[in-house]
Formats: C-alpha cells, sequence, structure tokens
C-alpha cells in the first residue's frame, strides 16, 4: 500500500472543526467540505507523495524521531481522529506552530540536506518507500527530494503568512 503526504492549511475555525468531527476529514481532504468557513475555501494544498520520510529524514536525521518542530511530518501537532497506524496519519499544527516551522525550514541550508543524504543509512533505517540504493532510472532521489523540500519550505512559508494552520495527512 503506498503511502502518500498531502498538507493543507486550515482556518482557525476549520482546525477546532476537524478536531471536533474527524470522521469528515477526508470530506474536508476531498475539498466537499469548509466547515462554514468561507475563507478556508480558499485553501492551500501539497502533494509530496512518497518523500515525506526521506524528507523527514534529512530535516531531522531519524527516521520516526529528531527535534520539533523539524519531524513535524511523522510527529507532533494533535491527531485528526482515531486512524489505525497502518492506515497513516492526520494530524494538525496551530497557526503559531506553522510559523515556528517555517521559520525552522527556512533556517535549513539546501547544502546540509544534501550533506545528510546517505542511500545506504536511509536504507538501514527503511526510510520509505524503501528504494534508495537502486540505480537511478530517470531522476536523481536526492535532487528530487531537494526539490520537494523547496516547495515545502515555500508552502509552509506561505500558510504561515496566513496565519493558517498546517494540517498533514499520510495515508
Amino acid at each position: 500500500m503506498e503511502m502518500l503526504c498531502t498538507l493543507r492549511s486550515a482556518t482557525e475555525s476549520q482546525r477546532q472543526a476537524l478536531l471536533k468531527a474527524p470522521e469528515r476529514l477526508q470530506d474536508f481532504l476531498d475539498d466537499a467540505e469548509d466547515f462554514g468557513d468561507a475563507t478556508g475555501a480558499r485553501f492551500l494544498e501539497l502533494d509530496i507523495g512518497e518523500t515525506w520520510h526521506g524528507l523527514q529524514y534529512l530535516m531531522t536525521g531519524t527516521s520516526w524521531e529528531g527535534a520539533a518542530p523539524l519531524d513535524f511530518l511523522v510527529r507532533g501537532g494533535e491527531d485528526v481522529g482515531d486512524i489505525p497506524s497502518d492506515e497513516g496519519t492526520a494530524r494538525i499544527f496551530k497557526p503559531a506552530e506553522a510559523k515556528k516551522l517555517s521559520e525552522a525550514l527556512q533556517a535549513l541550508s539546501l547544502d546540509a540536506l544534501r550533506r545528510r543524504f546517505d542511500t545506504g543509512k536511509m536504507q538501514e533505517l527503511d526510510i520509505y518507500p524503501g528504494l534508495w540504493d537502486e540505480p537511478a532510472d530517470e531522476v536523481d532521489p536526492l535532487e528530487e527530494l531537494i526539490s520537494y523540500f523547496a516547495e515545502l519550505r515555500k508552502f509552509v512559508s506561505q500558510v504561515a503568512q496566513r496565519g493558517h494552520a498546517l494540517l498533514v495527512h499520510i495515508g
């Protein structure tokens, strides 16, 4: 089963509504529900696909741990509902947390991420999707991760500038 990651902005009222009615998460993700907040209908969304775990590793040097806020792809925030662990996670971060995350992402250098990239270590730690030591066909895995990191940094900055919450969904 593929585990893909989508990030989405949410207004504070949407964040509260999701926490109160987590069973409506899929409607929110499918853009079928704005929880009565018209400003939230102009959400931002970023799909980082299967790169989430590789990014976690590059940002923290760990597979599932790391220091907050840079461990946000796999930890932190408030759980939205009770999703079985084999089906993924949905967590939402308050606007102030999104702002701190944006600052932390801005402080990370691409050179630091490049230095941390180690296919052998990533295989050893079972970093999803687990294909790090296979020959690259068309796309260099490091360059793909760096490209997604740049998109992620820009996205989180835009969410923080809006003063919105950040939803991280892996499933």
